[in-house]
């Protein structure tokens, strides 16, 4: 694994907006030695302060804003928070997931925008959902067509429960796509649209064997949403991933 365990502060978006001081504490609190915010340019240098005094660094950022700002605007600001990983989270029409044509377009933007990032001294990485994983293109999920047209330098962070939901076999995606992924949203659940998920370890998702496929690859925790108290789910979950990292 490389670096300590992260957590996507969309996981805790509402408290976040209400307390950000707060939130973060108690996300430290729970065991989490660093972050993955998915606004930049909400105020990175209080975050940025926050998140030093409290000894969370930041792994990567989400940061949709690259697709609709000024792009060097949005790494100005991810440099102030301290990462050099820019993460494409969606923006990108579903709809060119399902041709060669659209993927060829999309692995365009990325590639632009990665030569961009470059001149910051930072990478441009992409975010799966289920819409890159349910069209298959000549037999291969479509991001996987996506990833031989990205430049070297371009990342993927896999979204392992999306992966799922899309229909993929996730460790053996993993074992595909090798090098070319460098962090995991791990998260778990019953492995169905629009239900919510769950603590990691306590859903049907084959995390052990997904951490196996990609040994190397940070692993950030995210539940887009939870029935259970959010808090309470990413402890668990920090020490659920914490007890098979041990192993």
């Amino acid at each position: 694994m490389s670096g300590p365990i992260s957590v996507q502060l969309y996981t805790v978006r509402q408290a976040l907006a209400d307390d950000r001081d707060g939130t973060l504490r108690r996300v430290a609190e729970a065991g989490y030695r660093a972050v993955e915010p998915y606004d930049p340019l909400n105020d990175p240098k209080g975050f940025r302060a926050v998140a030093d005094d409290l000894g969370l660094s930041v792994s990567g950022t989400h940061a949709g804003a690259v697709l609709q700002r000024e792009p060097a605007e949005v790494f100005e600001a991810v440099a102030t928070l301290g990462t050099d990983k820019v993460i494409v989270p969606a923006g990108i029409a579903p709809e060119e997931f399902t041709t060669r044509d659209g993927i060829a377009r999309a692995a365009d933007l990325l590639n632009d925008l990665a030569v961009q990032a470059a001149r910051h001294g930072m990478r441009i990485g992409y975010h799966n959902h289920w819409w890159e994983l349910e069209p298959e293109v000549d037999g291969r999920h479509a991001i996987e067509v996506l990833a031989d047209l990205l430049a070297p330098e371009v990342f993927l962070e896999i979204d392992t429960y999306w992966a799922a939901v899309g229909g993929a076999d996730v460790p053996a995606l993993l074992g595909r796509l090798a090098d070319r992924v460098i962090a995991l949203h791990v998260k778990d659940g019953p492995v169905v649209k629009g239900e919510p998920h769950t603590a990691v370890g306590a859903g049907a998702m084959p995390v052990p064997e997904i951490l196996a496929a990609a040994p190397d690859a940070r692993r950030v925790v995210e539940l887009d949403e939870c029935a259970t108290d959010v808090f309470a789910a990413l402890a668990e979950s920090h020490t659920y991933l914490t007890s098979l990292e041990g192993h």
